[in-house]
């Protein structure tokens, strides 16, 4: 059935080429209006709770949510307007208000518990009972048990929560976008190659100036950071960077400071309301670490285990950049570091780290980013990448034209089974540009379910990246880190698509908890590194050629290149986000920046300067998803490097253990514990050496 405003019709793929500003609220508005409907006659409903009469139409209520919702925010995300932006966050209080109301609606609960007693519930599959199961712990952790006013209390905090989280981001995407440099001497440019140049002068262009704009959108920041000779440059463009969304930034109006210890306030509330001591202990309560301390005790475990290195590293860099300054002549722009008036020796500064590991990395390794790239053009890597995911998990990738979209550079894709069955489908959105989220994701357009008297829903994604596009005619070619990135949002694609489960609330990565549910990315990205991976996936743009041998041994040395300098970085950013939440104290909050430089005199080895705002734009935990579960990456990495191992014993493109990875640990969705689906996959638990080994850690 289709209806007059295109965000309603859930009979087809999104229409973006129809949806306008104006039809999202009223949009919403019907959508609420008639689920809520649906809700009060099912509660209403005089006949025992049974999963046909029951589950199955409230799979098709959630469903449509899904499916009217998911465009709204994805628009707000990858063409972001603040019209649109508006709407969206008007509209994203009554979602968040229809979500808090049937969170606590005792008729839905006692309808589920009366099934969970009833004898039918005995005969359900165990997908099924997990389906309850998991909705009964919804209700709890959304205050069902709570007195009527605590309710209230509880419903108001989700919505604040809600709104300030979007605000939080919107005010990352806003500052990133205020602030830009023009630059009109090519020589302040020096040490940036030409790809890099290029996309700066496109960045000019677009906005009919001439020279070359830098700006804070990822691809242009690390040009800077990776290959400016400037160190004045490099430094104006790093503070930039580090104070977006702050205090300390040239245009303050985006600050998030207040916003930080609003959110963190009300979610300690709603902790609490809960009967938790903490938002951390709230938010374990559906991963699989078990609690606040164990997290803390495997960030440190680890932390212990590569800061040893990690100085070593950081001293190798240091003598090397020093020694390099010291041979090099002048270039425009650079002023001597001076330690203090007592001592002028060469002192590394954080905006010279990218810089100069570049350059070590090219002198011991003869290896760089931009050495690298050309091998990578992206028709290539998504050949290599959909011949990797035919050959271990049997699976054909074919690209469909003639798809809306919200943008001219988005692609369209569907896959197929070796039957040649249509069994999924994506969305793929590459490069960077204005009004688009930085960083890359994968989001559920779609999810597989099987409606009652109907066809198989397949599963669709949104894949998004923020690349270099292509410049001056050049087919675009991605550096190694891009390639990971793609890999890495590509297998979470996977677990979303090649779901076995038909029943919505387990489909796909739906309830996956969240520190398992970077397995499959993680997993993907080490094809990335292997011969058998490589050959598939490089060809050199100009010649045609795979990766040489000399730079495929360059490469693979270079896994482990400041390998614990980046580990010590991301255990840093868990801690900060974990005890952020476990230590709030309402009475008396500790400043965020405090609690941030005391985790990090503790396990960093490289210190930022006291501008330095990482929190206010770090949308991963005041944002998205991430709150207390930052670890998850590193929690994860574990399985997936784990996990990887076996297909080093057993042949890297095993279609065999491939087709095992595919029917346990992808198909289940969040029908079964990860931790079950990972012994059934490995036969063992995980164990933490692979992980090291991978990363070059030694002890």
């Amino acid at each position: 059935m289709t209806n007059s405003n295109p965000l309603l019709n859930i009979d087809s793929l999104p229409q973006f080429n129809l949806f306008h500003v104006e039809h999202i609220e009223p949009a919403i508005d019907q959508l609420l209006k008639e689920s809520q409907q649906a809700i009060d006659s099912l509660v209403a409903d005089k006949q025992a709770p049974s999963w046909q009469n029951f589950i199955e139409p409230l799979e098709a209520i959630n469903n449509r949510l899904e499916r009217v919702w998911g465009p709204v925010g994805h628009i707000d995300s990858v063409k972001n307007t603040d019209e649109w932006h508006t709407a969206y966050t008007n509209s994203l209080a009554k979602m968040t208000e229809y979500g808090s109301n049937l969170g606590q609606n005792k008729g839905l609960f006692d309808k589920y518990r009366q099934l969970a007693k009833s004898n039918e519930f005995a005969s359900y599959s165990p997908v099924q009972q997990k389906v309850v199961s998991l909705a009964l712990r919804e209700f709890e952790l959304a205050g069902i048990a709570l007195p009527s006013a605590e309710q209230e209390t509880f419903k108001t905090l989700s919505q604040e929560l809600s709104q300030l989280g979007s605000q939080f981001g919107n005010n990352v995407l806003k500052s990133t976008q205020a602030w830009q440099k023009l630059m009109t001497d090519e020589t302040e440019l020096a040490g940036l190659p030409d790809t890099a140049k290029g996309l700066l002068q496109q960045l000019a262009e677009q906005k009919e100036l001439k020279g070359w704009l830098i700006t804070l959108d990822f691809p242009a920041y690390i040009a800077i950071m990776t290959h400016a000779d400037n160190a004045t440059l490099r430094e104006e463009v790093y503070k930039a960077f580090s104070t977006r969304a702050s205090d300390q930034a040239d245009d303050t109006q985006f600050d998030n400071s207040d916003n930080i210890q609003q959110i963190l306030k009300r979610r300690h509330q709603k902790a609490q309301l809960l009967g938790f001591n903490n938002y951390a202990e709230l938010s374990l309560a559906t991963k699989m670490a078990e609690s606040p301390q164990q997290v803390n005790d495997f960030s440190q475990d680890l932390a212990a285990k590569s800061k040893p290195q990690a100085k070593q590293e950081l001293s190798k860099l240091t003598a090397f950049a020093e020694s390099f300054e010291s041979q090099k002549s002048t270039l425009k722009g650079i002023k001597p570091r001076v330690v203090s008036a007592k001592n002028t020796s060469f002192t590394l500064q954080p905006w010279d780290i990218t810089y100069y590991s570049e350059k070590y990395k090219h002198a011991t390794l003869s290896l760089s980013q931009e050495t690298l790239r050309p091998y990578f053009p992206i028709e290539t890597v998504l050949s290599g990448l959909f011949n990797i995911t035919e050959t271990l998990f049997s699976t054909r990738v074919v690209e469909q034209r003639g798809v809306a979209t919200w943008h001219k550079d988005v692609r369209f894709f569907n896959l197929f089974n070796e039957n040649d069955e249509h069994i999924a489908s994506f969305y793929l959105d590459l490069y960077a540009r204005e009004g688009k989220r930085g960083g890359a994701w994968m989001d559920s357009a779609i999810s597989r379910w099987q409606p009652a008297n109907g066809n198989l829903q397949l599963p669709v994604a949104y894949l998004v990246c923020n690349f270099t596009p292509p410049v001056e005619g050049q087919p675009a070619c991605l550096t190694h880190d891009e390639v990971t990135t793609l890999f890495h949002e590509f297998g979470h694609g996977l677990h979303h698509m090649l779901t076995k489960m038909t029943h919505f609330d387990v489909s796909g990565i739906n309830n996956v908890p969240w520190d398992a549910v970077e397995l499959p990315s993680q997993f993907m990205e080490n094809f990335c590194w292997t011969r058998e991976g490589l050959d598939l996936m490089t060809q050199h743009h100009a010649t045609g050629e795979t990766l040489p041998d000399e730079l495929l041994n360059s490469l693979q040395k270079s896994r482990g290149f400041q390998s614990a300098m980046m580990m010590l970085r991301q255990l840093e950013f868990g801690l900060f986000d974990m005890q952020a939440h476990a230590t709030y104290c309402p009475e008396q909050p500790q400043p965020i920046l405090e609690l941030a430089q005391a985790i990090r005199k503790d396990i960093a080895v490289i210190m930022p300067p006291s501008y330095g705002r990482f929190p206010h734009s770090f949308s991963h935990i005041f944002a998205g998803g991430y709150a207390a579960g930052y670890y998850s990456y590193k929690w994860a990495e574990v399985l997936s490097a784990d996990a990887f191992s076996l297909f080093e014993e057993q042949g890297i493109l095993n279609p065999q253990i491939g087709s095992s990875f595919k029917n346990t640990i992808l198909a289940a969705g969040g029908s079964v514990d990860p931790m079950e689906l990972f012994k059934q996959f490995r036969g063992r638990a995980p164990q933490v050496d692979a992980l090291l080994k991978y990363s070059g850690i030694f002890i």
